[in-house]
């Protein structure tokens, strides 16, 4: 303390604390506000990024083990494809290439759909 001040009463520092509070009770609102702002700023950017992405392709070729032959043909929403991790997008010309030397998946039947079917 310096010459001549009181110590703080017990009042005294609640009261202050109260303010201190207060300050920042009036604060986080509007920071507050801007979280919600960006987030819905990066919400949006998802969806318009998920619009404009690539279209899932709608044939598949599956190539081997060691990615040098083609084991089969999918359709693009194949549910083996998607699990087998070794597909590449394919136009249907180049599926119907394809499934003149290997075979048609037989849960999406691509040749079913590319007409192909004899």
């Amino acid at each position: 303390m310096r010459g001549g001040e009181q110590p703080l009463s017990r009042l005294d520092a609640l009261c202050f604390t109260r303010r201190v509070v207060a300050q920042q009770a009036a604060r986080q609102p509007a920071l507050t506000d801007r979280w919600i702002a960006a987030e819905e700023q990066r919400q949006a950017e998802r969806h318009r990024g998920e619009e404009r992405g690539p279209q899932p392709a709608q044939w598949l070729i599956q190539y081997g083990l060691n990615r040098s032959h083609v084991d089969a043909v999918h359709t693009g929403d194949c549910w083996v494809a998607a699990r087998s991790g070794r597909c590449r997008p394919a136009t249907r010309q180049q599926a119907r290439d394809a499934l003149r030397h290997v075979p048609a998946c037989v849960h999406c039947r691509p040749d079913t759909a590319l007409g192909m079917l004899e």
